[in-house]
């Protein structure tokens, strides 16, 4: 019986790793994660919703310019939690298991 094997902890590496003229600029954003994940956390447990909606934005579109277009993807499917549902409320559960899914791919990130 085959083992699937566990990507939790495997590193994503930038699309732009090999590309000298965007080393410098990938290993800034990746630098500035940890404190994306901060704020994200901190708009999450004090239920600033618009925060953590204009963060996921940001982030979405950030993402994607320095390689990284699964942080991209997640962060604008926790954007698009926070902008159709009418009772934010009633999906804090499923926010918070896309934003945790979210802060999981950002730790993941590389520059080397």
């Amino acid at each position: 019986m085959s083992q699937t094997p566990d990507h939790s902890s495997t590193p994503i590496h930038s699309e732009f790793a090999s590309d000298p003229d965007m080393i410098e600029l990938v290993d800034l954003f990746v630098s500035e994660l940890p404190d994306r994940i901060d704020q994200m956390t901190q708009a999450f447990e004090s239920q600033q919703f618009t925060d953590l909606k204009r963060l996921m934005h940001q982030l979405r579109g950030a993402s994607g310019g320095y390689g990284f277009p699964t942080i991209g993807i997640s962060a604008g499917f926790v954007e698009s939690l926070l902008s159709e549902s009418t009772d934010l409320s009633a999906q804090v559960e499923d926010i918070d298991s896309q934003l945790q899914e979210l802060i999981s791919l950002c730790r993941r990130a590389s520059s080397s």
